[in-house]
C-alpha cells in the first residue's frame, strides 16, 4: 500500500520508493529509506501527512506518499 493510505496512530515499514531519480534522492536525504520504521501521526485527506521517523518529525506531500510504499506493523 501507498503511505497516504495508512490510517493515524499506525506503524509501518517502508518497503519501496517509486519515482524519479530526483524524488528518490530528496525523500531518502531526509531519511526516509526501505526497511525504516515510521510512525504515522496525522493523516488528514486534504493535508500533508505527517508522520515520525528516526526521531524527526516529516511532512510529506500527498502526491509524494504514492510514491512510497509500505506495510503496517502490528503491534
Amino acid at each position: 500500500m501507498s503511505l497516504n493510505e495508512v490510517k493515524e496512530n499506525t506503524d509501518a515499514v517502508i518497503t519501496g520508493i517509486e519515482g524519479d531519480a530526483r524524488f528518490i534522492s530528496r525523500i531518502t536525504s531526509i531519511g526516509l529509506t526501505p526497511g525504516c520504521r515510521i510512525s504515522i501521526i496525522k493523516n488528514d485527506k486534504s493535508r500533508p501527512v505527517l508522520l515520525y521517523s528516526r526521531d524527526t518529525m516529516i511532512a510529506v506531500n500527498r502526491k509524494e506518499c504514492k510514491g512510497i510504499q509500505v506495510t503496517e506493523v502490528r503491534a
